[in-house]
């Protein structure tokens, strides 16, 4: 901590960026309006009985009608401005607390007197003011004009100008309305002008709220409340909050680290390229001028402003704990960088009429009405430096029914409190914290970290010191939902059941929020960053960033653990056993017509699916580890020869013999399921992986590339042992076991002739590769170890000579 903590520094702010010296360029383009012509005197336009707001800009409404008197100061600064949905018709999809648009303004002093409201979305592109480029960057940027004012009036105390925005608010527009996307998804047409109205408007010291009713025509289903009239209705809350005159420095992103980032793209003199940066989201956290010394010796300091998330007061009261600890829990990680009580969850302050929930300068963990099975976590961040500004998470009611489900399916041979369809408080106030913290990670600016849960080896999760002293995964942002390895021989409490908060955690949030002295800018701060993630990644790999899983690394997935998915999935498997055999006691209530029995049962087979599918990405797979220049290794890495004919193994063990154990009498009898048509769809979805020209072509390509690696022959020979050896077993289980080796000879005549080829179309590379060849040869030699065989039964003789036809028929075709 104290090495890391030597290195800390005051987060710079940059003193004037290319963003404000192009608007004041723009502003001495145009000029000035001016204000001494005849104009109507402020108190004729703003009378006597207007109601005034003091704040940004302050506020007057009188007659229907609401004014801007803008500051000659906040001409050409940078406004966010955030509109949230505060009600919303039933059944329309958005809830009360999400967002319905963000944009980010300046108003501007325009041509012919007038008052010019532009877009100031940050530059994807930029260069420095000292150099030519600076010219033809800023000859691609022109900000469009999206709203054009008249001067009512001047306030003549003090010069400011005042301009007419009941329009802006109330009609419809790009910047105070619902989205053009959302209007899309909700099927909303016109507004209805007559019906739509502006309810309050209110200024603050740094932003302004303003508060609409408006009325769409619509096409949306009449389940939609209102639908059935042609119009809906939705409350709206827009906030306009001034960002600072000054942004906040970037921090560069590593792609080994992962937060969300924004995108730009440089243009030097210098250089002979542009060149593509990103910059991270997070909160502006600094420690306070008097404690600056402390922090550089290492000591913990809290920073000038505290991160504080509100828990929306309609979240029920016995829940409200649970989700602040999930905020909390996030203190720990913080002062890794340095800050201690950086973070902090509240309850809102119910009483206080000066605080809106929709307020855009308040974080609030919104409680939705839906029966959506989720929860989220998104940010709003300043456009040009990446500064989270505030986050509503969006919280559903219905994540209780996604928890319990995975909790139940994953720890329920090991938990007894797992075992019925109503949780205790205590568990699902548990399972809410875990949700709560991953959510509230995401808004303090971190990705999901898939490839955490692979640092963990997969007897270490059975070790119950240590698994309860470490958690079974490194990071809380991965889809690791709960310790399914652990078997109930291993007495494992629910400290090494549940995710937390881990080393990965930790690292990121010193990564991004430490302040660094001694840097000029954030190029300079970004070499010493990427130093950090080097030495941090070479001295513990554990800290390695998988990404979101949508890659070919197979140790990067959604819902594994164990660096061994094989051996953790076995374990996995066991315990679905011993779920699936107590589902029906478990499930059961009166009156309930098995209901809860399908609703647990479609949980487990989808459990043992995510095993297989886990499995199944090791095949043809390959380790992408991202590495710098100065650090060793390779960053492609086939998956081993040995790794795969594990998954080769498995798959035949729990696939490919069939799972008869998942479709027990007692639950697809009350069900009405079909066991056969289930689990062939399965066995032959995997046969189609397993033998696909992609997945050969990907073989044999490792094959030419690295010496040692898994070949297309000895894949097929070990696939077709499995396939093809005769075992003892049940006539059901023979029944299986003879409709695979059908699946088999028919997906290989897939591989010989190809629709493409029948079609007299160009092959694919997959398609026209040797590994063909390697097939071929594979099914003569298959052909003659099934003519050598000697069936025992009618039926078997039947089976050989269906094969052995279909086989010649493919070897020998007709002319």
């Amino acid at each position: 901590m104290k090495q890391w903590m030597m290195l800390l520094s005051v987060l710079a702010v940059t003193a004037g960026t290319a963003q404000e010296k192009e608007k004041a360029a723009v502003k001495d383009q145009a000029a000035e309006p001016a204000t001494t012509g005849k104009m109507p005197s402020f108190e004729k336009v703003i009378g006597k009985n207007a109601v005034a707001s003091h704040g940004m800009f302050t506020v007057y409404a009188t007659d229907n009608r609401y004014y801007f008197e803008i500051p000659d100061s906040l001409f050409n600064r940078d406004i966010l401005t955030v509109t949230r949905y505060i009600a919303t018709p039933e059944q329309a999809g958005v809830f009360g607390g999400e967002k319905a648009n963000e944009q980010t303004i300046f108003f501007e002093k325009g041509l012919q007197q007038k008052i010019f409201l532009r877009s100031s979305v940050a530059r994807a592109t930029v260069a420095s003011s000292t150099e030519a480029i600076y010219k033809a960057v800023q000859a691609s940027g022109v900000k469009p004009i999206i709203a054009v004012f008249d001067i009512k009036t001047v306030n003549p105390a003090n010069g400011n100008i005042v301009i007419d925005v009941t329009d802006l608010f109330r009609k419809d527009n790009t910047i105070t309305s619902i989205s053009s996307r959302d209007k899309t998804e909700l099927k909303l047409g016109s507004l209805a002008d007559d019906r739509s109205f502006i309810t309050k408007m209110s200024s603050y010291p740094i932003n302004i709220e303003v508060k609409t009713l408006k009325t769409y025509t619509t096409s949306a289903a009449a389940a939609i409340a209102g639908a059935a009239t042609g119009v809906v209705t939705y409350e709206l809350n827009t906030s306009m909050v001034l960002l600072p005159l000054v942004p906040m420095r970037r921090r560069l992103a590593d792609e080994r680290v992962g937060y969300f980032a924004n995108r730009y793209l440089l243009f030097s003199d210098s250089a002979q390229q542009a060149t593509s940066y990103n910059f991270i989201q997070r909160y502006r956290l600094e420690p306070k001028e008097e404690d600056i010394e402390k922090y550089k010796r290492g000591e913990l300091v809290e920073p000038k402003k505290q991160i504080v998330y509100y828990i929306d007061p309609a979240t029920p009261k016995k829940w409200r704990p649970y989700l602040i600890a999930g905020v909390n829990d996030w203190q720990k990680a913080f002062e890794q960088a340095g800050f201690k009580n950086a973070i902090i969850g509240k309850e809102w302050p119910e009483n206080d009429t000066t605080m809106s929930m929709e307020d855009a300068r308040f974080s609030v963990i919104r409680y939705l009405a839906s029966e959506t099975p989720n929860a989220y976590g998104p940010r709003i961040s300043d456009p040009r430096s990446g500064e989270i500004i505030e986050s509503h998470v969006g919280w559903y009611h219905n994540v209780m029914t996604l928890v319990h489900d995975w909790y139940m399916v994953q720890a329920g041979a090991l938990d007894t409190r797992a075992r019925k369809m109503e949780f205790d408080d205590e568990l699902m106030g548990d399972l809410i914290r875990f949700v709560s913290s991953h959510e509230i990670g995401h808004t303090i600016g971190l990705r999901h970290n898939m490839g955490a849960s692979s640092q963990t080896p997969v007897e270490l999760l059975r070790n119950k010191a240590w698994v309860e002293a470490n958690g079974h995964t490194v990071s809380i942002m991965d889809y690791a939902r709960f310790n399914y390895v652990a078997q109930p021989g291993d007495n494992i409490s629910k400290a090494g059941l549940y995710p937390r908060i881990g080393i990965y955690d930790k690292w990121a949030i010193q990564w991004g929020y430490q302040q660094l002295f001694g840097v000029n800018d954030e190029y300079q701060e970004s070499k010493l960053l990427k130093k950090q993630v080097a030495d941090s990644l070479a001295a513990d790999p554990r800290l390695w960033f998988g990404g979101e899983g949508t890659s070919s690394d197979p140790r990067a997935q959604k819902e594994d653990i164990g660096d061994d998915v094989m051996k953790a999935n076995e374990y996995g498997i066991k315990n679905l056993k011993r779920v699936i055999a107590k589902l029906p006691e478990w499930t059961a209530e009166e009156g309930d017509l098995y209901s809860n029995l399908a609703r647990m049962y479609k949980a487990v087979t989808r459990q043992y699916n995510l095993y297989i599918g886990h499995v199944s990405r090791y095949l043809g797979g390959e380790y992408i580890t991202l590495r710098s220049t100065e650090q060793k290794g390779d960053v492609y890495e086939p998956v081993s020869a040995e790794k795969m004919k594990s998954a080769v193994q498995f798959l035949s063990k729990n696939l490919l013999e069939p799972p008869l154990w998942l479709y027990p009498a007692e639950i697809t009898s009350k069900l009405g399921i079909n066991k056969m048509e289930l689990i062939s769809v399965q066995q032959n979805n995997t046969m189609n992986l397993l033998l696909s020209p992609g997945l050969l072509y990907n073989i044999f390509a490792k094959q030419v590339e690295k010496p040692g690696a898994y070949t297309v022959s000895t894949y097929l020979a070990d696939l077709k042992r499995l396939v093809w050896q005769n075992k003892a077993g049940s006539e059901e289980q023979q029944i299986y076991r003879r409709n695979i080796q059908r699946m088999y000879v028919e997906r290989i005549g897939m591989i010989l002739k190809t629709k493409n080829m029948a079609e007299g179309k160009m092959l694919t590379n997959a398609e026209r590769s040797e590994a063909r060849l390697y097939v071929l040869l594979h099914l003569k030699q298959l052909r003659t170890e099934i003519a050598a065989s000697t069936p025992a039964t009618a039926i078997e003789r039947a089976h050989k000579e269906d094969l052995l036809k279909n086989i010649d028929l493919l070897l020998k075709p007709k002319d």
